[in-house]
């Protein structure tokens, strides 16, 4: 298998995130994030904590906002010829209102520097950093949200008009399940009541931001990404083939459908009636919206079986260690025909728009040795997902792209900087980036070049 197997038109990239690899969490006139403050120590019965793993910082990470150029170098070392990055809501509108010209002219530079280096750029609006500030004001679950997010939409589309490749969101049913639902990630809310909101909103958001940046630049190639996992019945029986047709319906479903124009699944799950409350007339219409690309996102599988102990859903998860030894250093299961069974699912809502995989990769305990990063099952699960897109594709799935997750190792949320999911190796001490073994196979894989 080779990358001209996939077609001449057909996009090769890497994605990074502002929050996990910009650093510089104050620099030229940056406000702080909903991540900031998340990283900061808290106090319970007395005792420091965090809520992130070893109290690992953003300010920690690569650096990206000081060594981009280096680190689009490499990317296009390796045979790549798209670079997907968000743009830092806060490091452009740091109260959320005011626009701050060094967050301006710091994107410009990096856009620049890609097309000058032959890169073409997609940008993600949103990848997770809402400004602190709107944050104090309600963030997701404040339906003024929606003005807010057109605003920082303006400003980016006006301000970037060299970019023709936009991504609203990244991955809305993580940020507002995992923020405002479970609170085990940034603002730390909780509560069906918060999430319901949060994910209308969010929802909302997406129609509204492709429309505003199609007004403003008719071409514009305009998608939202996803996170898709594929979901299975513990076993064989039937009651636990319904718990998984519950999980799917909260993973998969209820944020793509309706943006689709299908609405949301109100008949299937009795739960979902709440979101009624934060609807308001012609919303459901305002939903729907004909995206140029649905981002697909998409790791590993998810077992699921009854549990009548669970008063709202009646599942529980099988979590995957539980289950198999073949695992990441995220616990998730390694597990290559989910990628082909998400693509075949999506395609068959057969909504006529094209599919592009804007993250998939694997988390590793890496370490440097002899100068060299050694990583021969990143190799082996960028082979194997990959030989999964192109059985979907030989199926007739229209997929344009494929985006590795990530070209740096980065900082993973809650998890800190343990669990590297990298093309290219970070030393957070002292900043030095050492390509991996995986990213000379991407090189050999893209180019035909044989590494020396």
């Amino acid at each position: 298998m080779k990358a001209a197997d996939f077609g001449e038109t057909f996009y090769w990239g890497a994605s990074v995130s502002a929050a996990q690899v910009e650093s510089a969490v104050d620099s030229d006139g940056k406000g702080p994030s909903i991540w900031d403050e998340f990283c900061k120590p808290y106090k319970r019965f007395w005792i420091k904590r965090h809520h992130i793993r070893h109290g690992h910082q953003l300010a920690d990470g690569p650096d990206f906002y000081n060594r981009y150029r280096h680190d689009i170098d490499l990317l296009k070392s390796m045979g790549f010829r798209h670079f997907r990055f968000s743009i830092s809501w806060p490091r452009i509108l740091p109260d959320g209102e005011t626009v701050n010209a060094h967050g301006l002219q710091f994107y410009s530079s990096v856009i620049d520097y890609c097309l000058e280096n032959g890169i073409t750029p997609w940008v993600t609006l949103y990848h997770w950093d809402l400004p602190q500030s709107l944050e104090v004001k309600g963030g997701w679950t404040n339906r003024e949200v929606i003005s807010w997010f057109r605003h920082f939409t303006r400003v980016c589309a006006i301000s970037f008009p060299q970019v023709s490749n936009w991504m609203v969101l990244n991955e809305p049913s993580v940020f507002t399940g995992a923020g405002y639902f479970f609170g085990i990630h940034a603002p730390g809310k909780t509560g069906f009541g918060n999430f319901f909101r949060a994910m209308h909103h969010a929802t909302l958001c997406i129609g509204e931001a492709y429309r505003l940046l199609k007004d403003i630049n008719p071409s514009a190639n305009v998608g939202s990404t996803f996170s898709f996992t594929h979901v299975e019945g513990y076993g064989d029986s039937e009651i636990n083939r319904k718990a998984a047709a519950k999980a799917d319906l909260l993973v998969n479903r209820m944020f793509l459908e309706p943006v689709i124009g299908m609405g949301y699944p109100f008949g299937e799950m009795r739960i979902l009636e709440k979101i009624r409350e934060h609807m308001k007339k012609k919303d459901e219409d305002r939903l729907a919206v004909k995206l140029d690309f649905i981002g697909v996102q998409t790791y590993t599988r998810e077992v699921f079986r009854h549990n009548p102990l669970n008063p709202f859903l009646n599942i529980k998860q099988v979590e995957a260690p539980r289950r198999t030894d073949k695992l990441t250093a995220m616990n998730w299961e390694i597990h290559p025909p989910a990628m082909y069974h998400i693509l075949k699912k999506i395609d068959a809502y057969h909504c006529g728009i094209p599919l592009i995989i804007t993250e998939n990769g694997i988390a590793l305990d890496d370490k440097v040795s002899g100068g060299s990063v050694h990583d021969p099952l990143r190799m082996e699960y960028y082979t194997s997902h990959l030989e999964q897109v192109k059985r979907a594709m030989d199926e007739g799935v229209d997929l344009r792209g494929y985006f590795a997750w990530s070209l740096m190792d980065n900082f993973e949320w809650a998890e800190g900087y343990y669990p590297r999911f990298g093309l290219v190796h970070i030393d957070f001490e002292s900043k030095k980036r050492t390509l991996k073994d995986s990213g000379l196979w991407f090189r050999q894989f893209l180019t035909g070049e044989k590494n020396s």
